[in-house]
């Protein structure tokens, strides 16, 4: 629990408590739902994405101040500290980089931003809501990438983002809450299937095998446990092999060009990520301690890879895992790891122990986290918010389990 207000401190009227609180949900909700479409945002200006979270820190730091009472503090934050450390400490003995300062902006909000969601969630708001504000942001997502490959003739679906596989990434993670929403209520039953309809579609128009893949773990990993019946992801499967069909009949000389397209990326692909790999592997020896610093992969590429890639000299790893280890050493790594293994296990306990409900929120959150790691794989997804809030959320429902059958003691319920 957060702690009690100091004795003879001023304390808010409830009013603007609520109205505070209100405030903080609406930015946290704005965070979650905003980042699948942060490339539309930022094409109207350049730092328009970042206005949500910065205000919802903004306004966590100050609900804090103003109720004079400090953020209920578990391993993950721990963790997430100790992490800050590491990159801080990496960038400033890797201060002269090129790209130091600006991948340290990168990493330091993300950090704040998994500290602050699993402390709103955990205590100020609905963990549920949190879930389909992801999924409503990947479904506008998901539209406006359609309508571009359908309007503009694109050959791969991108919309927001850039790369196609970052958009995936976005898709596919947000598939598994919408379960959440189709076991609440029925009557909504018809939005839900029609946004799992758009996000499936538009995740495998990406043509992205990590999508793919992630999309096959998550289901998989739903179907184990018992919140995705089997004869359900069976017809989920035949219903994506009509959809295939469809377009192949529909718009065979479109698919036929992009699946040729993607065949020769994809060759290249292979090739590039392997040298890129290996290149990583190279700085982990050469400095395992502290890595390159943030950012570092990229300017240490060339020389690390013995100019492997004429054309692309600062490059990303495509690999979240040996691109943290090659920038932040294997203490920076470890803590990596560890951010995700406090998920795990604190979501794992509430599997176990906690009411149905419950029970099905953690499922579907782990289905998530799964599909972001696999896709990581091959991704350097550090810097997109869904690892993060993914994190966060499968942290609350740890405190949500500790607290069951506790009296609360936040506004909404005072």
């Amino acid at each position: 629990m957060f702690a009690e207000p100091k004795s003879g401190a001023s304390v808010p009227p409830p009013g603007w408590r609520r109205a505070g609180k209100e405030v903080l949900r609406t930015l946290a909700y704005a965070t979650v739902a905003l980042a699948p479409v942060e490339g539309y945002l930022t094409d109207i200006q350049g730092h328009l994405g970042k206005v949500a979270p910065s205000l919802l820190i903004v306004a966590w730091l100050a609900t804090l101040f103003r109720e004079r009472r400090a953020p209920r503090w578990t391993l993950l934050h721990a963790v997430l500290a100790l992490l800050a450390v590491v990159v801080a400490t990496s960038a400033a003995v890797h201060s002269p980089g090129t790209f130091t300062a600006a991948y340290t902006l990168r990493w330091l909000p993300f950090l704040v931003l998994a500290a602050v969601l699993a402390d709103v969630a955990g205590h100020e708001m609905s963990i549920r809501g949190l879930l389909v504000a992801m999924s409503v942001g990947a479904v506008l997502a998901g539209v406006g990438a359609l309508c571009g490959l359908l309007l503009d003739g694109h050959s791969r679906a991108s919309g927001p983002q850039p790369d196609p596989n970052d958009l995936a990434y976005f898709l596919v993670a947000a598939i598994p809450p919408l379960f959440i929403v189709r076991r609440e209520t029925w009557k909504w039953r018809g939005a839900v299937f029609a946004a799992g309809g758009v996000l499936v579609t538009a995740a495998l128009a990406t043509f992205s095998r990590g999508g793919a893949l992630g999309l096959l773990v998550a289901a998989a990993w739903l179907s184990l446990r018992r919140v995705l019946p089997w004869r359900v992801f069976a017809g989920a499967a035949m219903a994506v092999v009509v959809l295939c069909s469809g377009a192949l009949l529909f718009a065979g000389p479109q698919l036929t060009r992009a699946i040729q397209e993607k065949s020769f990326i994809a060759a290249s692909n292979v090739d590039t990520r392997e040298l890129r790999w290996e290149a990583a592997a190279r700085m982990v020896a050469a400095d395992p301690v502290l890595g390159v610093g943030p950012g570092g992969f990229r300017e240490a590429y060339a020389a690390a890879s013995h100019n492997a890639e004429i054309d692309e000299q600062t490059p990303v790893a495509h690999n979240m895992y040996f691109e943290v280890a090659a920038e932040l050493g294997l203490p920076g790594l470890t803590l990596f790891i560890a951010m995700i293994g406090v998920a795990f296990t604190t979501s794992e306990r509430t599997v176990r122990s906690a009411t149905p409900a419950a029970r099905t929120e953690a499922v579907v959150i782990q289905a998530s986290l799964v599909a972001v790691l696999v896709m990581s794989m091959f991704l350097s997804e550090q810097y997109y918010l869904p690892l993060w809030s993914l994190v966060a959320l499968a942290v609350a429902t740890g405190f949500r389990e500790h607290s069951e059958g506790k009296s609360c003691r936040c506004v909404s319920c005072t």
